[in-house]
Order: C-alpha cells, then structure tokens, then sequence
C-alpha cells in the first residue's frame, strides 16, 4: 500500500463511507452521460443507459397516488424507481436514512463543497451561521415540499418537481431535458454548502423528509452512554445536521441521515460511548 493511500485510511477512519459515496457518484454520472450519448447512438454498451427518472427512488414515492388508484405510474416514471424506493424504505426500517448519509449523490456533493467552508471558516463556525431557534423551524420546510411535490404530482400527472429539482439537474447539465429552475436551485445549494452543510438535504429535499420518518422506529439506532460521555461536544460540532447529540441519549432526530461522523469509532474520544447498535430505549 502506498504511503498516500495509508494515511487516506489512516486519517478516514469511516473511509467505507466515502468510497461508497464516490462509487454512486461516479455511477449515477456515467450512466447519465451514457442515456445521453445513446440518445444520440453512441452510446457505451456494457453501461447501461437508463433514464435519471429510473434512478431515482422519489420517483416511486410521487407516483404511489397514480399507482394506487389507476394502478399506472407517472409518466417518465420506471418500475426501478418503484423498486428503489421500496429497498430505500427497508433500509431505512434498518439503519434510518443511510441511502441520504451513503448513497445519494447530491448529499455527496454538498458535503464536498462543504469542506470548502471548513477551510474558510473556523470548524466551529461552519455550518453554525444560522440562529438555533430559526434552523429548528427551517427543518421541517421540507415536509412543506414534500406535500406540494406529491399534490402537484397527483393533480397534473407528471413530474412538476423535476422541473425545480437539483439531482435532477445536476447529472443532466449536459442535456436538453435540464430545467433552468432545476439549474438555479443547484447552484444556490452548492453555494449554500459552502456556508451550512447539506443545506438541500435540512430544509427542502421531500425524500430526505421521506426517510427521516424511519428515524422514529428503526431498528439499528445511535446510542449514547451517559456514564462515559466526556461531555466535549466533539459530536455536535461534526453532525452534519445539527444534531446535538450529547443532548441525547437514542437519536431519534428525523434529520439523522447515519453518517456515524458523531460516533466512537470516529470523532467520539471515549471507547464504546457513541454507537450504532440494535434497538436501544
């Protein structure tokens, strides 16, 4: 093993997560620029060329109301999507939002305009420019999202919500189906990103709101230990989402998307204090 690739793992200590969120980045994007060139015969023909509405599991989630009552999905909507959601949900049922914290690709990049923020600001400062009181109340705007997207679905039969999506327009910058209005909340969710993380997934993305449901009744949860808790704030400080962990004892915040940065076996100092363990009161 190289010295770069020792002191990658090394000083990574959750280096499965971050090869997990380069590996669907990387594969959501070929995709995508493969259904494009296909599109135009010339496509790559071990890759497979399928529409971003095919892999994306909100897809399934806006189409359930047509599905149910004419037993047909939205137009441009595919079985995968379906079937996506439904893994995303068991998963959810398992580990809380991990396809937000692991997979998702616009989660991913975010976080990786974030570390811009980190370098500008004082680690203790990024991602804490918003007021608790007023970020407290700006979580729950995505549940407003999330019931427009589904109402204006429902009531137009297509996918009104791709028109302003950034996932959507971040992987079809290339193509003619990118929206503009997709293209501008992107970018301002990139720039947000340099000043709080994850701006899209806290206050506005309908799926993530979706997911962080499962947080209340997941199996596998994030426990703290009182007794052994150097009460340091070192969990806090790294969350993603605000979370004040050292607040609580089971994380049933519905913004958890299991990153497990707050955890023992990455920033927490005491052994076996922060964990991701089987049920838990």
């Amino acid at each position: 093993m190289r010295l770069s690739q020792a002191k990658f793992f090394r000083r990574n200590k959750l280096w499965p997560r971050t090869l997990t969120q380069i590996f669907f980045f990387a594969l959501i994007a070929l995709i995508s620029i493969n259904h494009t060139l296909a599109e135009a015969g010339k496509g790559i023909a071990f890759l497979s060329s399928a529409s971003l509405h095919a892999l994306c599991p909100f897809g399934g989630v806006v189409t359930i109301y047509q599905y149910v009552t004419t037993g047909t999905f939205v137009q441009k909507i595919h079985e995968s999507a379906f079937i996506l959601m439904i893994v995303g949900f068991l998963l959810a049922l398992l580990f809380g939002p991990v396809f937000c914290g692991w997979v998702c690709p616009l989660g991913s990049i975010q976080e990786w305009f974030g570390k811009i923020g980190q370098k500008l600001f004082k680690k203790r400062r990024y991602n804490h420019f918003i007021p608790a009181k007023i970020d407290r109340w700006l979580r729950f705007l995505r549940y407003g999202v999330l019931a427009w997207a589904l109402y204006m679905t429902a009531a137009s039969g297509s996918l009104v919500f791709a028109k302003v999506d950034p996932y959507h327009a971040l992987f079809n910058l290339w193509s003619s189906e990118v929206a503009i209005g997709g293209v501008i909340v992107l970018g301002v969710t990139l720039a947000g990103s340099i000043f709080v993380e994850r701006p899209w997934c806290k206050y506005a993305c309908p799926y993530g709101a979706v997911l962080g449901v499962f947080n209340l009744f997941r199996i596998f949860r994030i426990r703290r230990v009182p007794g052994t808790c150097k009460l340091d704030g070192a969990c806090n400080v790294v969350c993603p989402m605000n979370i004040m962990v050292s607040e609580k004892t089971i994380i049933r915040d519905h913004q958890c998307i299991t990153c497990l940065k707050c955890t023992s076996e990455n920033v927490c100092p005491a052994a076996g204090t922060v964990d991701l363990v089987a049920g838990g009161k």
